[in-house]
């Protein structure tokens, strides 16, 4: 509760003034069973009517003061928790964006979506009425008991000592409760993994028809929760009875102690009459504690797991100074780099050096070592050993927003927005025209497809470019890195799903580009590689092969094996043409 009382005191103004109307009203409230005392003794007993309008009268006001200010507490604190949940979830989705790949490599979509939806939301219900109920009850508790004791503290002993097991109660309730609401977020997280990794890959699941079995496995984390649920409902139907039984008990006995004392004329009828109004501002706190216990036990499971995704330090990040260069030119060396990625080995001792402007290929088997060592280059990961130079600067020497943003990357994993075909190609450069789009588009080889839809730039694709296929998401996802004219382009496997011709006419147009980026592609076709002016093949984290086209071949080794097995048809067509 430390750190939600830390996003609390960023709106002191707010929780000042909300928690003066709070008190406000607990005191005006206060007075009421006093005035009902004024008048069964005075007005009623003592038979001083003319008391009676201006008692009756002051009830009313208070009643419409508490009317008036109870609006501005609920709108104060309504306004202050909405403050608070708007801080975490910026927070967190802040801290989300600054973490490393390799966190998002091993966290599931799902639960992350849980954090930031029902956990932050279990905070702002606290904040809105749980955490302002349980002080304004205390401060009820705290003002009922000491006029209690003042009005007879005979009877006010005898009423709270009942009470004192039902604070036992809500401490061990309390522990129960937070274990057991910690279980049921951890659960709803699954099932929203679940949830969401089924309902993106729906078109999957119905073409192997595995929907029973999908069904199945969700039923099963569904029967989880409902039993995680069915032990909270035990927890409380274990406690809450005794603690409604408890809180009723001490009305019996302020009933009967109360009258023998009235009988005995130690306490007058108004005084009993104002010690019941008192009273309930006790039992009501108590019949909440449960309620309130459970509330908060949620909020301390949910923010245990948001503060513990905000507290992790991303692995990569800024050094305290950073070389802050104007412009970087492309030119990049690897030296001596090795990488682990959890206690594997990818790359090995490798030694590169890439002028500026330059395109290097890189080929190998599945699993090798490609993408690693181009991502390493924008420091998604880092290396193990070695240093990789970007302008002759260690890259971890370079703010990290300045190298990430002269570098355009199209993934393996092509991803598009759920929005226009132009916003998503405008997500790189924001500030583009729709002439430089056309432009770009045109050199992607996708003008033409995008132009013979209905809505042209302006049509809605579906999630993850639901809608499109794959060859026309890479032309997309190649115009949204070219729109960003950055010096540093990697395409890794970027067009594997586009047939030869597209694919010859798309790289022939990146290298007559008048902006000459050091590009890296990375291939399996030899007639996607042959004219880069380094091919590199790599095979088990180590460059085995490296040179051009006609280098590789004259070695004759792995690149030369895969150019005759690719070429081989053509070939044997040669030779019988001759």
């Amino acid at each position: 509760m430390k750190r939600i009382f830390s996003y609390l005191l960023r709106h002191k103004a707010i929780l000042l003034i909300a928690s003066s109307v709070m008190l406000f009203i607990i005191a005006v409230d206060n007075i009421t069973p006093y005035l009902q005392k004024l008048i069964v003794d005075k007005a009623i007993m003592d038979k001083q009517a003319s008391l009676l309008v201006p008692l009756l009268g002051s009830i009313l006001a208070i009643t419409l003061i508490k009317a008036i200010f109870g609006y501005a507490k609920e709108y104060l604190f309504d306004s202050l928790s909405a403050k608070v949940h708007e801080d975490i979830k910026n927070e967190l989705f802040e801290h989300i964006q600054e973490l490393e790949f390799k966190y998002f490599d091993n966290m599931n979509t799902g639960e992350l979506m849980s954090r930031i939806g029902e956990d932050i939301e279990n905070i702002w219900q606290t904040i809105a009425f749980g955490l302002r109920l349980f002080v304004e009850n205390i401060v009820y508790l705290v003002i009922s008991t000491i006029i209690l004791f003042y009005l007879s503290w005979k009877l006010a002993l005898a009423c709270i000592i009942i009470m004192v097991p039902i604070g036992y109660m809500a401490i061990k309730l309390e522990k129960q409760f937070s274990d057991c609401c910690g279980k049921i977020s951890d659960q709803t997280a699954e099932i929203n993994t679940a949830a969401q990794e089924n309902i993106a890959g729906v078109r999957l699941v119905k073409a192997f028809a595995r929907e029973k079995h999908e069904v199945l496995k969700f039923l099963r984390m569904n029967r989880s929760y409902y039993d995680l649920t069915m032990t909270q409902a035990k927890i409380i139907g274990n406690y809450f009875p005794p603690m409604e039984f408890l809180t009723n008990i001490s009305l019996v006995i302020m009933i009967i102690f109360g009258g023998i004392l009235v009988i005995k004329n130690e306490m007058s009828l108004g005084t009993l009459v104002a010690f019941s109004g008192y009273i309930w501002n006790l039992i009501w706190p108590m019949r909440m504690l449960g309620w309130l216990t459970n509330m908060l036990a949620q909020n301390q499971a949910s923010a245990k797991k948001i503060f513990t995704i905000i507290d992790r330090e991303p692995e990569i990040k800024n050094k305290e100074h950073t070389n802050s260069l104007s412009e970087i030119s492309g030119e990049i060396e690897f030296k001596n780099v090795s990488f682990k990625y959890n206690d594997e080995t990818i790359l090995k001792n490798v030694n590169l050096s890439i002028p500026a402007g330059s395109t290097v290929a890189i080929m190998g088997t599945t699993g090798s070592g490609k993408s690693s060592l181009l991502y390493l280059i924008g420091r998604y990961y880092d290396v193990s050993d070695g240093e990789v130079l970007v302008d002759g600067i260690n890259v971890k020497d370079i703010n990290l927003n300045k190298l990430r943003s002269s570098m355009s990357v199209v993934p393996q994993d092509t991803f598009l927005f759920s929005d226009s075909i132009e916003n998503n190609i405008k997500f790189s450069n924001k500030n583009a025209s729709i002439e430089d789009i056309k432009s770009i588009c045109k050199t992607a080889c996708c003008l033409n497809f995008i132009t013979s839809l209905e809505k042209g730039f302006n049509t809605e694709i579906g999630e993850r470019g639901i809608g499109l296929s794959g060859g026309q998401k890479q032309r997309i996802s190649i115009a949204r890195a070219l729109l960003r004219k950055a010096p540093i382009l990697v395409l890794d496997d970027a067009t594997s799903a586009l047939d030869m011709e597209t694919e010859y006419t798309l790289l022939k147009n990146l290298s007559e580009r008048k902006i000459k980026n050091t590009t890296f592609i990375i291939a399996h076709r030899i007639s996607a590689v042959k004219n880069a002016d380094i091919i590199l093949f790599i095979e088990d984290g180590e460059i085995k092969e490296c040179g051009n086209h006609n280098e590789l071949l004259q070695l004759k080794g792995k690149y030369y094996d895969i150019y005759c097995e690719q070429f081989k048809d053509f070939n044997e067509i040669e030779s019988e043409v001759v």
